[in-house]
């Protein structure tokens, strides 16, 4: 049951954040964390900009 809800999770894209945070602060230390709700917005922004990324 563990394994589907983090492989259902992992496939909405529930540790996206946590991931780019991690990134942030391994490979830019000088920038601004975003909070959760900015980085989901710029996401849906940047989605909208270039649909040429989205599978459908």
């Amino acid at each position: 049951m563990r394994a589907g809800i983090w492989w259902f999770d992992s496939v909405l894209g529930g540790r996206d954040y946590q991931r780019y945070i991690e990134h942030l602060r391994r490979t830019h230390p000088d920038r601004d964390i975003p909070t959760e709700r900015e980085y989901w917005q710029r996401r849906y922004v940047e989605a909208d900009r270039n649909p040429a990324n989205r599978c459908c």
